[in-house]
């Protein structure tokens, strides 16, 4: 993979300078008897603004990470309820391409309608926009935030339905060496390693992790066929990351990410694969001016055979998707005093990819059309946000311009003799889109905290979107160059209370409406485009109850949301319809009981509401409710004996029903294994 290996060069490159730093703490002894001045490395961004109590937030924290029964960092990321992918499947089951995530129930697309971040730096895949899960394993992070609302700070323009921040762990939390090797009930295996060494004054992390098994039927019993195929999986990543002084007040922090993800699914050929190569360079100032700058690059690439669900051959190779993601931000903070806080910035994001395919006869085998398609998007964003602490009382806005642009893109078919089929040339399009965000949050008393905000986001359309259809067989989904950018606005209002010592209650209601959703809209009986709906409205209330007492941990959330399409003219039968995949009710709970140092039990509840697969409200999705195990026991010398359970129930868990064409979740699954230092 050519592509990843410039970027992994590129990144080993960029890393070198902090191996180079030789002003370790201890190395050398200080030349006079002044107090020499202690240098703190954290790996982490600037301290969190005073507003982020005034929105909606949830913290997963990381005991929640590394028990989650799964292993999987999606799994994790569901004990906020309300938090979706397109499908109710995991990333080992399910299309790479259907992984985009959202919340609020502002689903219907795959594409993600949420910022994801890592260390500050959006993760979502330059082409498709789907979050690549593969990339994110649960013992290399350390915390995650999520921010439900749209946002406008740094990278806003991609927070329509909120913000997912995630934290790689640190050195101060990773053991010096760690790692655990698990096997589950049908001959899968999970691996990794971690390491966490000091580097001069600062520290450098590693982690590799490698998931592979035979998976399980997707397809029920009684519709198998021959050809029908488990869902295989075989994926690693591999992270490196170094963070070291550059000053007293100067923190670099570098990182890179290498992984490749390959999956089938439903039936025997029918592969895909996800790849790809990530860096990036970030400086953090913690002096009088206070900033924090930084730069990414991504190169991924995407692949996938489509196999007809009546004759069993293949009838479309998607062969290559390549595409880039690169950007940057800078933001700074000037002194105005402990009781104010601006924060001043820009960024910028630019994507550019293409695909190659190839259709094929289901009948003869033989090749009836090439399809190309390309193009580029970017976003240039100004942005600006003052907080000012009253007392009790704190009152945050903020303001974003983005001149976004889409570039001059194209899409060509040709038959097997080269002659020209289709051809459809996007003309380069641009224009500023201005979003705001305002919040206040008073402390009313020692136990009670009141909220309430109101927003605008804006998400640009990706290039999978504007140029790339889609075949789910038998559906085709018609990609639609002429997408404008969708627009959310929402106001919410909550509270948070500690009635008992240990006990936190969190209340929000909102009120959403997105404009210009872009939804696949139903044309015909297994025909769909992409479309800006009129708008996509959802009314709900989260709730959320921490307990802790002694050993015993419980967190849970609740959603509620009340969501529909506002249809006209040709959207107009759509009219008061659910959304596709959204449903009305979803909960999770976790609890964890830690009898003793290095013992850990749990237990996770997941409950997902009915919802519908199209968006004319037929083929209903039943509800579905999981629940997950977890325990650990030291066996001493820092080795632990790990058991996992999945869907101890076995219930039944239905993630696609297209015309009574079923696909299931993962059934009941039994894992065990060792860990060591974590």
């Amino acid at each position: 993979m050519r592509r990843t290996s410039i970027s992994l060069i590129a990144f080993l490159g960029a890393v070198s300078p902090l191996a180079a730093q030789d002003g370790g703490m201890g190395e050398s002894e200080p030349e006079s008897d002044d107090e020499v001045p202690v240098i703190v490395v954290t790996g982490q961004g600037l301290e969190d603004a005073p507003s982020v109590p005034a929105y909606a937030t949830r913290t997963v924290t990381r005991d929640e990470l590394l028990t989650v029964p799964s292993g999987r960092i999606e799994e994790a990321l569901g004990t906020v309820a309300g938090f979706q992918q397109f499908r109710r499947s995991d990333s080992r089951s399910s299309n790479p391409s259907a992984q985009g995530v959202t919340l609020r129930s502002l689903g219907g697309n795959a594409t993600s309608r949420a910022l994801v971040l890592l260390d500050g730096v959006p993760i979502a895949d330059p082409f498709f926009g789907y979050i690549p899960f593969g990339q994110l394993a649960t013992e290399r992070i350390g915390r995650v935030r999520v921010t439900r609302g749209g946002g406008a700070g740094p990278f806003g323009a991609g927070a329509l339905a909120g913000t997912i921040e995630l934290e790689s762990a640190g050195a101060q939390t990773l053991p010096p060496f760690g790692a655990s090797l698990l096997a589950n009930d049908r001959g899968g295996t999970e691996a990794s390693a971690l390491l966490a060494q000091p580097l001069g004054a600062g520290f450098v992390t590693a982690g590799v992790r490698w998931d592979r098994g035979p998976g399980f039927f997707t397809t029920p019993a009684e519709d198998r066929v021959p050809a029908s195929a488990r869902a295989a999986y075989d994926s690693w990543s591999l992270s490196l990351r170094g963070v070291a002084p550059v000053g007293e007040a100067l923190e670099l922090q570098a990182a890179g990410t290498v992984f490749d993800d390959q999956r089938t699914l439903r039936f025997e050929g029918a592969d895909s694969s996800a790849s790809g190569a990530d860096a990036s360079l970030r400086l953090v100032g913690r002096g009088a001016w206070e900033f924090d700058a930084l730069a990414y690059v991504q190169a991924r690439d995407f692949s996938n055979v489509v196999i007809s669900s009546t004759r069993f051959v293949r009838v479309l190779d998607q062969r290559d998707t390549p595409s880039t993601g690169l950007g940057g931000k800078l933001e700074v903070r000037p002194p105005l005093g402990a009781d104010d806080l601006l924060r001043l910035g820009v960024d910028y994001r630019r994507s550019e990819g293409e695909l190659q395919e190839d259709a094929y006869s289901a009948f003869s085998g033989a090749l009836t059309e090439r399809r190309r398609a390309g193009g580029s998007t970017s976003d240039l964003g100004l942005f600006a946000e003052y907080d000012r602490v009253f007392g009790a009382l704190v009152l945050t806005g903020g303001l974003r311009a983005d001149r976004t642009r889409i570039g001059e893109g194209r899409y060509v078919a040709r038959n097997a003799g080269g002659a020209l089929v289709n051809e459809t040339l996007v003309p380069e399009r641009s224009d500023w889109i201005v979003s705001w965000r305002g919040g206040a949050a008073w402390e009313a008393s020692e136990t009670l905290r009141l909220r309430a905000a109101a927003y605008r986001g804006l998400r640009l359309p990706t290039l999978n979107e504007l140029l790339r259809p889609f075949v789910v067989f038998p559906v085709v989904t018609q990609a639609n160059a002429a997408l404008e950018s969708e627009t959310l606005e929402g106001y919410e209002a909550g509270l948070d209370w500690t009635p008992l010592p240990n006990v936190e209650l969190a209340l929000t209601a909102f009120d959403n409406r997105v404009d210009g959703a872009i939804a696949n809209v139903t044309l015909a009986r297994n025909l769909r485009q992409r479309q800006n709906l009129p708008a996509i409205e959802a009314q709900g209330i989260e709730a959320g109850l921490k307990v802790t007492r002694g050993a015993l941990r419980f967190d849970g959330t609740l959603a509620y949301t009340d969501a529909r399409v506002v249809g006209e003219g040709a959207s107009l039968a759509l009219d008061g319809n659910r959304p596709a995949q959204a449903p009305r009710w979803a909960a999770a709970a976790n609890a964890i009981w830690t009898p003793a140092p290095g013992w850990q039990v749990a237990a996770s509840l997941r409950h997902t509401g009915a919802q519908f697969e199209s968006d004319l409200e037929t083929d209903r999705l039943p509800p579905a409710t999981t629940l997950g195990l977890f325990a650990q026991a030291p066996l001493g010398g820092g080795l632990s004996a790990v058991f996992r359970a999945e869907n101890v129930t076995d219930e039944r868990i239905v993630t696609r029903n297209s015309d009574g064409n079923i696909d299931l979740g993962v059934p009941r699954t039994f894992w065990a294994g060792l860990r060591l230092g974590f």
